[in-house]
């Protein structure tokens, strides 16, 4: 019997991560410049640490939790929703999860039946189309206007929905671009959701890193959204605690039983330990956030200023929030964007991410990680000037900076062996 005969078509038909590809193809390389991974190089705080160790030596870590989470920090969790993101949330509809990614794919598994259209704006975050993908549903990508910074195209959005259309899943501040979707667009949004009765799914992971004025705003705080809203969270990066694994979501009290019946199978409860760090998070001292939203400002700021002196490489929209940059490549070799990438992994030894693991619209671009350091940033550009210095004149591609989308990219329902071309380089 060969392997695809004892693999679900659904799974066989998602290849390997472009991250991890990208991260084992830099192992086998010295002295790499990393800007691939979305990855906080700080460390967590030392008193989140400091909880964690506590709990350990007391105790109270070697047995599970609740299933919806430790009481104490669901009612954390429920101050915070209300205090910064205007959510007037409770502790019945709030539910910890093996961080913000368990959430989501808790969320569409409740939400999703086999068949089922859910349309996400592009480029995204490529997991939450394997989400789509695993619960048998069909994603629907709508490209972004990118000349306006990749906002939404709430319009585009409306055209979209059809009979099989059950939810809107979206990531603001964006992975991969960095956009933060602004509070009218999304009161737009919320519309759409309300007249088409739809569910919608956010990833808010970068909520607390915004920069120049702009501020994230949460569709659930909008009082008709309480029942069509599932908005999920992270410690991760707001706290720098990736290998924590520990998040949360909130929805409404009806729909948190079905969520819950997917959490279980998937993980039972988040890692116990995890949850007295996020506990510690969130009843400490917030100044570790506003320090790392500074360092992600200064290192977005010298990024662009390196951006701009290889303006004929490359073309960007400013990012609004996240620690992440999507430039568009203006080389004619950067139409490809995977092939592109691996030859600067190769020749330049410098890491980075394929834009064509974000659907359709992402090709003939390279996602970009500010998360490092300064150093790590210069070391990078530097070696990136020298590459594309070096050699023929390079021409620029004919696809300008700004433009919406390739020519071929407009709105797109994957069919599963679509999906399999175009998460070949697929991002975790």
């Amino acid at each position: 019997m060969t392997i695809r005969r004892r693999t679900s078509r659904r799974v066989m038909d998602i290849s390997k991560s472009a991250i991890h590809e990208m991260t084992r193809l830099s192992r086998e390389m010295e002295n790499v410049a990393f800007l691939s991974w979305a990855k906080p190089t700080s460390g967590t705080p030392e008193h989140i640490n400091e909880a964690a160790i506590s709990a350990i030596k007391n105790g109270l870590v070697g047995g599970y939790s609740e299933t919806s989470g430790l009481p104490a920090l669901r009612e954390e969790i429920v101050k915070k929703l209300r205090r910064d993101n205007s959510v007037d949330a409770n502790v019945a509809q709030v539910l910890v999860t093996v961080g913000a990614i368990e959430g989501l794919a808790g969320a569409v598994m409740a939400v999703v039946d086999p068949g089922d259209e859910v349309i996400l704006p592009t480029p995204t975050y490529s997991t939450h189309i394997r989400q789509v993908v695993i619960a048998s549903g069909k994603p629907v990508l709508v490209p972004t206007i990118e000349e306006g910074g990749f906002v939404l195209d709430v319009a585009a959005i409306r055209k979209a929905i059809t009979s099989r259309t059950k939810a809107i899943m979206y990531c603001s501040p964006s992975n991969p671009t960095g956009t933060v979707f602004s509070e009218q667009q999304l009161r737009e949004l919320a519309d759409v959701a309300l007249e088409n009765d739809l569910t919608v799914i956010t990833d808010e992971a970068y909520e607390y890193f915004t920069y120049d004025g702009h501020e994230h705003f949460s569709i659930a705080s909008i009082p008709e959204m309480r029942k069509h809203a599932v908005s999920c969270y992270t410690f991760t990066k707001t706290y720098a605690m990736t290998g924590w694994r520990v998040g949360y979501l909130h929805a409404d009290e009806e729909l948190i039983p079905q969520i819950t019946k997917a959490h279980i199978p998937f993980a039972i409860c988040a890692p116990v330990v995890s949850q007295y760090a996020a506990l510690a998070a969130l009843q400490g001292a917030q100044d570790c956030v506003a320090g790392f939203r500074e360092h992600y400002r200064t290192a977005r700021d010298l990024m662009c200023r390196r951006l701009d002196m290889m303006n004929s490489v490359f073309a960007y929209q400013k990012p609004r929030g996240s620690y992440l940059m999507f430039p568009r490549i203006l080389l004619e070799e950067g139409r490809d964007s995977a092939t592109f990438c691996k030859r600067l992994l190769k020749e330049a030894k410098v890491s980075t991410t394929p834009g064509v693991a974000f659907g359709p619209t992402g090709e003939a671009h390279l996602r970009l990680s500010f998360c490092v350091s300064e150093e790590e940033i210069n070391k990078a550009f530097d070696r990136m000037e020298a590459f594309f210095g070096k050699g023929p004149e390079r021409r620029p591609a004919r696809i300008p900076s700004g433009t919406r989308a390739p020519p071929d990219a407009g709105l797109c329902l994957l069919c599963p062996r679509l999906l399999h071309l175009l998460v070949r380089f697929s991002l975790t």
